[in-house]
């Protein structure tokens, strides 16, 4: 067994191989994560309000910190999906209590999300039309 003294030197090369996978992990949760399409259209709405509402650094700040959560929440919940199949391939309520927590972990980053949405943008939107 390796000690923890033993392990692998820094390597270029395997920093880049490990940026791949992570890569391919993307490539992954683009093709089989149809809410993240969902996520990254509500995301492009975001950024589109903010610029022609000219919101403030510190609003684009809650805006990116906001979107990430979202989309790392979804992210983990698409990974664990995958695990569950795998590893529970039958029906066994663990494995659907695990996914559909896993599943309300998103729910809560989107409503965190959409009430920062609506504390930065309601305000601005009815300063333009009241």
């Amino acid at each position: 067994m390796e000690k923890m003294s033993e392990k692998k030197r820094f390597s270029i090369v395997s920093r880049v191989k490990s940026a791949n996978h992570a890569m391919r992990g993307f490539i992954i949760l683009l093709k089989t994560g149809h809410n993240f399409w969902m996520h990254i259209f509500f995301t492009a709405l975001a950024v589109y309000l903010g610029y022609i509402l000219n919101i403030s650094e510190a609003e684009w700040i809650f805006i990116v910190i906001t979107v990430g959560i979202v989309l790392l929440a979804e992210a983990f919940n698409t990974a664990i999906e995958i695990d569950i199949d795998l590893t529970s391939p039958n029906y066994h309520p663990y494995a659907r209590d695990t996914k559909d927590v896993a599943a309300a972990s998103v729910i809560i980053s989107v409503l965190i999300a959409c009430i920062v949405g609506l504390i930065i943008f309601l305000p601005k939107i009815f300063a333009l039309y009241f």
